[in-house]
């Protein structure tokens, strides 16, 4: 069996802060290696929940937790001067003994630039200012001083300190050839979407060093009497066309193959989006069934 991290991803949406301390505590002691978290100014299609912000949201789970990772698919990055960034990253990675990784990207909801007022708005300036971000961040976190003349951001002597405990882990998701330039610059990890992975032989080369990493929501079969009502529900919520035809529903069996299949292929850590948002009942099944074989 191949070895390979399995990490929660779970929107902070439609629930409350303890609940989301209970999934992640839920998951640390079913064996999974981190979580990860979303970041938005309003859930995207879903505006009239709740939802709570990213940062504030990934430190109060690290204080919660004390062996789980906890990151972001992903941060995006015209939501932040760059400088504070660095800062609340080294915050976090000292203050829970370096489990925080840094997930970020140039945004996925352009109306959400739109209707908050965030610049730059096209593609083209997004992914130019990421890749600025990235240089900033990482040249700061050296502890030295920084001058930097960019497009979008200009720094004169500017210091920070402390410097992160070690190599602050990155997450970078995408399959454009832009962004892949900028996974192969900075990124630990490279987070392939979905739709991108019959090109994950193709792409892999454009990526650098970075280890591969992928997302799926998953629809977890505790048993084949229960396989009738957990379709239903994933039909009921997703339809069977868009993200729903996505959907990977399995038994503990069935799933266990798909990732070997994926680890065949070169995937080393897996995201997993339950369909049923995490019940603790479904992450402690999952990981004694699934991740337990891939850990033994």
């Amino acid at each position: 069996m191949p070895t390979a991290e399995f990490h929660l991803f779970l929107p902070q949406m439609r629930m409350t802060m303890p609940d989301l301390v209970e999934r992640a505590r839920a998951a640390e002691a079913a064996g999974f290696t981190g979580m990860a978290l979303m970041d938005h100014f309003a859930p995207p299609l879903a505006e009239e929940h709740s939802m709570w912000e990213a940062m504030t949201t990934a430190g109060w789970l690290l204080a919660s937790t004390s062996t789980l990772k906890v990151s972001h698919l992903v941060l995006c990055d015209a939501f932040r001067h760059p400088a504070m960034l660095a800062r609340q990253a080294v915050t976090l990675d000292h203050a829970s003994g370096g489990r925080f990784e840094l997930g970020i990207g140039w945004g996925s909801v352009p109306d959400e630039f739109d209707r908050f007022g965030v610049a730059p708005r096209t593609p083209s300036g997004r992914v130019a200012r990421l890749n600025e971000s990235l240089e900033v961040m990482r040249a700061l976190w050296t502890g030295k001083p920084v001058d930097y003349e960019g497009k979008f951001h200009t720094l004169h002597d500017a210091v920070q300190n402390p410097t992160p405990l070690d190599q602050l882990p990155i997450i970078i998701g995408g399959a454009g050839e832009r962004t892949l330039k900028i996974v192969s610059a900075h990124a630990d990890w490279w987070n392939l979407p979905i739709y991108a992975l019959d090109k994950l032989d193709e792409l892999r080369p454009q990526a650098g060093g970075a280890r591969v990493s992928i997302q799926e929501m998953v629809a977890f079969v505790p048993s084949e009497s229960a396989r009738a009502d957990v379709v239903a529900l994933a039909q009921k919520r997703f339809g069977t066309t868009g993200l729903g035809s996505n959907v990977l529903i399995g038994t503990a069996d069935e799933l266990r193959e798909h990732y070997e299949e994926r680890c065949a292929r070169g995937v080393e850590r897996f995201y997993v989006w339950f369909l049923d948002f995490a019940m603790p009942d479904t992450l402690r099944a999952f990981g004694r069934d699934v991740v337990g074989a891939f850990a033994a």
